[in-house]
């Protein structure tokens, strides 16, 4: 009824329409003042003519813009809401929109508090909207550090519109901006790069000579902004942090003319976790090193700001837990300080344990398998048994290949899960074993087949007539074996993939202490999926050609057995090895273990399991091609800024890596939309009368939310790549 008298005009009609925000997060409930983000953003269309033009491309490609929600007004214009690239302001992100729409914008309406008056959800009104709206995954302290991230972008002008255009101005056409000069935006694509670069904000200059003609004045609103509980962490002392990180990275000398760029920019990518990603606080406790110029300071910390946000990092957390061993000691000698230094190294064990989650939280919803496999485990071993089930899921799609950089690869996988002994590594093994069920009942019947030949053997051992050796396709192959018996069982899989798992990586480690170079190269070959040669003068002795080695592998152990499974860092098997690490719990609470495979659980990953090896054929998947190269980019572009070769080496083998992993995870997604649209069986009928079914699927299911996985595998791979190799690589070269 309002809505029938709005549109006829009735302002106080249109005035009691239900309101909604769709910029901002607020956990208290309170929207007044509030500066929290949310994960998408409002755009307002006022015309209904440029309404219905935009409303046509919107529908045609609601992923391309990653569409929220498209409504008809009040006034028959339209409401649209978008997913929000983070890091970016809403009115960032308005201008983005406005851009590949070619229409016009309101640049009044950026506010995160912003609401819109919504009409109702009949199909006429409510044209587009998907679930993703309602999702609820905040971390409330990555909103909050995120929060003041944009604060400071629209402080300093970051949006990069031009003059006037921050005024109310309904008829706002950024594109015009670029038409009216040919090449414009990539001119300013090249400066806005400079700017991310050096870390300087648009209108940093007059901020910069304010802050270096008046320090104090800058120090005095530093501390207006920063509450006493700012000056440390959990109780320590930002400036003891400092100290003690000097001590462990410059042997206790602070940072001179020569390097104080570097060291202060490094000091300031690890502190930032720590500070909220807060600017005045981290300009407030870096000194100015060696007659550091404020202005010079300033530009290390804002590239420091600019850098993508991930897990703590691993010296900072080596910073803390020294700390926190003084701290013990400290309590242990002075009975009164006891209980302050229990207190505080409680609360350290407690952010560490939120930061295990970091990469599980930011992970978009996972398909069938996929997710089961992590409701199994629990969330601090998300990461782990990802990188467990991807070769699995690999081997399983055998006829699968996904082209990466122009050239088509099998999904082939090599992963070790590193974690101290009773960190929850064994969790991991039912899962593992209930997506490789099916494949072990075949095997199981076919070494019936071989105990029989062996019995028939030893009965004709006197004979002239001796039993043919049958070759026979096991493919779960053990690694408590020999080089031999392993490379003519890998000749006999009928060109599919095998696999092997072992809880224990020293059965690798001592199984193949005198062979480990053989282990080495067959396992590079395998990931190459290149050929393999074995040949012996015997005729008794195993010779093996195979065409394409093909070879999963997955192997659980301690960081100690890692180093003697990966003990040469330059011959590119370290490269070639996904790492995860389980999350230290050495001062968890014992608790009852809430995570077991239920048997709903492994009925669902069977579900999957059963229809990979359906899919068959070569996919090319551009949007995940172009994500790569993205990724690849990014990463090139950091490790320039400090010459971390080793970083920027690790990442050209992480992206077919990880576009491997997530070609597996997308199989997985279409299996599920098939289930979910046939049911199991039809499922499998569609698969087998339509091969070609999954291809088609999959390119679909290259969606902005599932793309997101990309970058959360990639990092993760990386950060743990340089956790345990980045020494050992460093001396080794």
């Amino acid at each position: 009824a309002n809505l029938r008298l709005a549109r006829a005009g009735n302002d106080a009609a249109k005035r009691r329409l239900v309101q909604f925000n769709y910029s901002g997060h607020y956990p208290q409930g309170v929207v007044k003042g509030m500066k929290l983000p949310s994960g998408a953003f409002g755009f307002d269309m006022d015309e209904p003519e440029a309404f219905a033009k935009a409303a046509k491309l919107l529908l045609k490609e609601p992923d391309k813009y990653r569409l929220l929600m498209l409504e008809r007004s009040a006034r028959q214009g339209g409401h649209a809401v978008f997913e929000r690239e983070k890091g970016k302001t809403v009115l960032e992100n308005q201008v983005r929109i406005a851009t590949m729409l070619k229409c016009e914008m309101d640049t009044s309406a950026h506010d995160i508090n912003r609401v819109y008056f919504t009409t109702t959800s009949d199909d006429e009104d409510l044209l587009f909207l998907s679930p993703r709206l309602f999702k609820d995954e905040y971390d409330e302290a990555a909103v909050a550090a995120e929060g003041k991230v944009l604060e400071e972008r629209e402080r300093y002008g970051k949006e990069e519109l031009p003059e006037g255009a921050h005024k109310a101005n309904k008829h706002y056409e950024p594109w015009k901006e670029i038409q009216n000069s040919q090449g414009a935006l990539k001119r300013q694509e090249f400066k806005n790069s400079q700017k991310t670069s050096q870390g300087i904000l648009k209108g940093q200059e007059l901020e910069n000579s304010r802050i270096s003609s008046s320090t104090t004045s800058s120090a005095a609103a530093s501390a207006s902004t920063s509450s006493v509980s700012q000056d440390n962490y959990l109780g320590i002392p930002y400036g003891e942090i400092i100290k003690k990180w000097w001590q462990l990275y410059n042997d206790g000398q602070e940072p001179m003319r020569s390097n104080r760029n570097t060291l202060t920019f490094e000091l300031a990518v690890n502190l930032r976790h720590i500070c909220g990603f807060d600017r005045n606080l981290l300009a407030q406790i870096i000194p100015c090193y060696d007659g550091f110029p404020e202005q010079e300071k300033m530009a290390c910390i804002n590239s420091a700001l600019n850098e993508k946000i991930t897990q703590m990092p691993k010296r900072l957390k080596d910073v803390l837990a020294a700390l926190r061993q003084e701290k013990l000691k400290q309590g242990s000698s002075n009975g009164n300080a006891d209980e302050d230094s229990e207190a505080l190294v409680n609360a350290l064990d407690e952010a560490n344990a939120k930061d295990d989650l970091f990469y599980y939280e930011a992970l978009p919803k996972m398909p069938q398998g996929v997710r089961d496999s992590i409701n199994a485990v629990g969330p601090p071993l998300a990461m782990p048994v990802i990188t467990a089930i991807c070769p699995v899921i690999g081997m399983l799609a055998t006829g699968v290949k996904v082209a990466v950089h122009g050239k088509m690869n099998s999904l082939n996988l090599i992963s070790y899960i590193a974690g101290d002994f009773a960190s929850g590594k064994g969790s991991i093994d039912p899962v593992v074993d209930a997506w490789t069920s099916e494949v072990k009942q075949m095997d199981k019947m076919y070494q019936q087949q071989e105990d029989e030949w062996r019995a028939k053997k030893r009965a004709a051992k006197n004979k002239k007539e001796q039993p043919e050796e049958p070759k026979l396709p096991v493919r779960c192959l053990t690694l408590n074996n020999t080089v031999a018996n392993l490379a003519e069982r890998l000749a006999n899989t009928e060109g599919k993939h095998a696999f092997s798992f072992t809880p224990e990586a020293d059965t690798v480690a001592q199984k193949w202490k005198s062979a480990m170079s053989d282990f080495s190269v067959m396992l590079r070959q395998a990931y190459d999926g290149t050929s393999y040669e074995r040949e012996a003068r015997s005729a008794d002795a195993v010779n093996v050609h195979i065409e394409h080695l093909l070879w999963n592998v997955v192997m659980c152990g301690t960081p100690d057995a890692l180093y003697r499974v990966v003990n040469n860092y330059t011959d590119g098997f370290q490269s070639r090895i996904v790492v995860a690490r389980t999350p230290d719990n050495t001062f968890t609470p014992l608790t009852d273990n809430l995570f077991v495979l239920t048997e709903t659980q492994r009925e669902h990953i069977r579900q999957i399991a059963h229809l990979l090896p359906l899919m068959e054929g070569e996919v090319v998947l551009p949007k995940l091609e172009n994500k790569g190269r993205e990724w690849l980019e990014q990463i090139r572009l950091e490790t320039m800024k400090n010459d971390d070769k080793v970083k920027a080496r690790q990442r050209f083998r992480i992206c077919p890596t990880t576009m491997r992993m997530m070609t597996c995870i997308m199989l997985c997604k279409v299996a599920e939309t098939l289930i979910q649209k046939h049911g199991f069986q039809g499922a499998e009928k569609q698969l087998k009368q339509n091969p070609l079914l999954w291809k088609e699927m999959i390119v679909k299911t290259q969606t902005p939310t599932m793309l997101e996985a990309f970058n959360i595998l990639a990092d993760y791979q990386l950060d743990n790549a340089l956790y345990f190799f980045r020494s050992r690589i460093e001396d080794a070269f």
